[in-house]
């Protein structure tokens, strides 16, 4: 069970380096996101605590086990193979935990939570980790995090910010790989109604009104409004 979980960062670091495990989980995710700061071990640690905070009857190693290898593989977001990502994670998850000592009760079910958790496999776990797992990992892409990741993510795939003539698509197709804004209408703000842990439907509403703000902020400083089809409760 999980009584006792970690209220912050700090504290989450300190269980962590007090399990010889789940240290060498984090220096393995240290290497995995150096370059990425979308998925880099800070996004591994919130999802880490996240998962905690909405799991609170699996065994705390197990959760924070879960989070640091969530994104093991991670493959670009435009990658033909992306909705086989977390498949991939979940296999390479099982064998580096077996190695670790993880029985094998403990191996399947962090390595299920992985499999199910990912947006692009359009899978809906069933386990209370794989659904706190889920939702941890949405959450960032909401709020002040989202605004900051989605942007980051959307120059290393080459996009830019708005289309400067239509920076809404009302006279055309949304196109979020082209655009980072459209992103906002095809993907975040829809992932409130995902999310699958009370709380986590909380925090999600809570971060999409952040970024339905940033997003009224944007259409004053632009000088084109955001229009009622695309508004909030539009």
């Amino acid at each position: 069970m999980n009584p006792a979980a970690p209220e912050s960062l700090c504290e989450l670091r300190k269980a962590i380096q007090g399990d010889a495990a789940l240290a060498e989980l984090y220096a393995l995710c240290r290497q995995c996101g150096a370059d990425d700061p979308a998925h880099d071990v800070a996004h591994a640690e919130r999802v880490a605590l996240w998962t905690l905070r909405l799991a609170p009857g699996v065994p705390r190693r197990n959760a924070i086990a879960a989070a640091l290898l969530h994104d093991n593989v991670n493959l670009p977001k435009n990658s033909p193979d992306r909705a086989r990502a977390s498949e991939l994670g979940a296999r390479e998850a099982a064998r580096i935990l077996a190695g670790l000592g993880f029985d094998e009760f403990e191996t399947a079910s962090i390595a299920d939570a992985i499999r199910t958790h990912s947006y692009s496999r359009g899978e809906a776990p069933t386990s209370e980790l794989g659904q706190a797992l889920q939702d941890a990992d949405r959450l960032e892409t909401l709020g002040a995090l989202g605004i900051c990741r989605v942007l980051s993510t959307g120059t290393r795939l080459g996009a830019r910010y708005f289309e400067a003539l239509d920076p809404w698509a009302e006279g055309r197709e949304l196109d979020d790989h082209g655009y980072t804004v459209d992103h906002f209408f095809t993907k975040l703000l829809g992932l409130a109604d995902t999310m699958l842990t009370p709380e986590g439907k909380r925090e999600a509403r809570a971060r999409t009104d952040y970024l339905w703000s940033f997003l009224e902020q944007l259409g004053c400083e632009i000088g084109v409004p955001l229009p009622l089809a695309r508004a909030r409760g539009g």
